[in-house]
């Protein structure tokens, strides 16, 4: 259509019309049912465009942050931090309890630990021959040893432990950290993965954001120099960047404003400008020619037992993140030359040079934040996805045991020195306090915080949540 020569725009589509008339009357109901706080403060609302402006807690937090240290493959519960002696007294007997079907089906007798228990601490928290650094910082840290699982196999295992679902889709507990209570860091994004080189199953969909905006989804850095790729720019000058940025940020306006509000989009834009940011702010965040010689070494970024040094630098520059505000971080594990901590044979070996790479660097983390009196409001979990079994599979390993297994917590207002729940006598199934993943992202949320109830986010016609329809704050590990 033409008038005097200039292309005159088209006009509004009958789908832009009902979406315009129906998201105005919408917006008219929305002010009123906003102005009543039963409506107005049952969910978090998060601005998309903006995933990184800190928002209001439902009640004074204790922890601003999350530094979640997962052990991928499942750490053996009677070989870290549940000691069972009869295991050591029924040593290549036939198993004393009644069995469930195991992943693999290869059941041996009864295996005892290769590791000795002492206590620590002035609470006396028994801890593996595995981890003499960790265990210096029992008095900090809260055991729970009658977590279970959903699911035995690794994928939806390691979907259940960071969704709160077993399925594949659902936003990861950091993207859901991320909406709830945004960033303290504008040139960082909120939710940062520090991958040591071993992705778990499920792929990165264990960080993805799912149904949330995709601003709130973890990034993934390498623990090197260069951690994220392109982070340098091509253009020849900085304004040059900026031009063109510019262009992208107005093109993709005009057509928000034409069309009305577009999620996907406006966290297009969102990630854009982040992106620009970060240019400047993470390889000054990976310079680690600042950090002293003492540091370092502490850290283990000096040693030569395979994976050391990887995750050693992974928990230096998780400390130096959460120092800038980033709200919640993963680390995942180096490789070791075999299997992650998946040992169905060879326990010995491979819990033993698992366990090399990892306690030194959290030691020194725990150590670091507590100096720098970081600890106190950053909250520190380790844990698998699920256990292992009592009993042996073949002659030398253990198979997945949802059953039990022990997880900690340290920092973030959490009870130092204390032991929450129990499993039986082989450490075979929880038999006091038993949890499930659902406690775990409730309590972290409330000491976040949140109301694990009141953070939602409305899809597919309800309010959804990372507990679902599930979830108890354990209040007995909170100080």
């Amino acid at each position: 259509m033409y008038a005097c020569r200039k292309v005159l725009p088209p006009p509004m589509s009958r789908r832009e019309l009902l979406q315009r008339c129906a998201g105005g009357f919408g917006s008219v109901a929305l002010t009123a049912l906003m102005a009543q706080e039963k409506y107005g403060s049952a969910s978090v609302a998060a601005p998309v465009a903006s995933p990184g402006v800190p928002r209001p807690t439902h009640f004074a937090p204790t922890a601003k942050r999350v530094i979640y240290l997962y052990m991928d493959g499942a750490p053996s519960q009677v070989d870290t931090f549940d000691p069972k002696p009869r295991l050591t007294k029924e040593n290549g007997k036939p198993f004393g309890l009644k069995m469930e079907p195991t992943q693999f089906n290869n059941i041996g007798n009864t295996l005892a630990s290769p590791w000795k228990f002492k206590p620590y601490g002035e609470s006396g928290t028994p801890v593996s021959d595995l981890f003499p650094h960790i265990a210096q910082h029992v008095d900090e840290m809260a055991v729970v040893r009658s977590m279970t699982s959903k699911f035995s196999e690794h994928t939806n295992g390691n979907y259940f432990l960071h969704t709160g679902n077993g399925q594949q889709g659902r936003p990861s507990m950091g993207a859901w950290v991320y909406y709830g209570l945004g960033s303290a860091c504008e040139d960082l994004p909120g939710f940062i993965v520090l991958n040591g080189g071993l992705i778990p199953p499920g792929g990165l969909d264990c960080f993805n954001s799912g149904f949330l905006p995709a601003s709130f989804q973890g990034s993934v850095f390498n623990p090197n120099d260069l951690p994220v790729a392109n982070i340098r720019r091509q253009e020849a000058t900085d304004a040059l960047q900026k031009n063109k940025l510019a262009l992208i940020r107005q093109l993709d306006q005009g057509v928000v404003s034409r069309v009305g509000k577009l999620d996907p989009l406006e966290s297009a834009i969102a990630n854009y400008e982040l992106a620009y940011r970060m240019q400047m702010a993470v390889p000054e965040l990976t310079d680690l020619s600042q950090e002293t010689a003492t540091t370092k070494k502490m850290y283990g970024l000096e040693a030569e037992t395979k994976g050391t040094a990887t995750f050693g630098r992974q928990c230096l520059i998780a400390r130096r993140l959460v120092e800038r505000g980033v709200r919640f971080l993963e680390l995942t594990c180096p490789g070791v030359g075999h299997d992650r901590w998946d040992q169905h044979g060879n326990l010995k070996q491979g819990h033993t040079d698992n366990a090399q790479a990892v306690d030194q660097p959290i030691g020194a983390l725990l150590t670091d934040l507590k100096q720098r009196d970081l600890l106190r409001d950053t909250l520190v979990v380790w844990s698998g996805e699920f256990g292992r079994t009592p009993f042996a599979q073949g002659a030398d390993g253990r198979d997945h045991n949802p059953f039990a297994f022990t997880i900690w917590m340290a920092g973030g207002g959490i009870k130092g020195g204390s032991v929450y729940g129990a499993s039986d006598e082989y450490g075979y199934k929880a038999v006091e306090n038993r949890l499930e993943i659902h406690d775990l992202h409730a309590t972290m949320l409330h000491l976040l915080g949140m109301d694990h109830t009141r953070m939602t986010f409305r899809y597919s016609g309800r309010d959804m949540r990372l507990t679902d329809v599930h979830g108890q704050v354990i209040h007995d590990i909170i100080a």
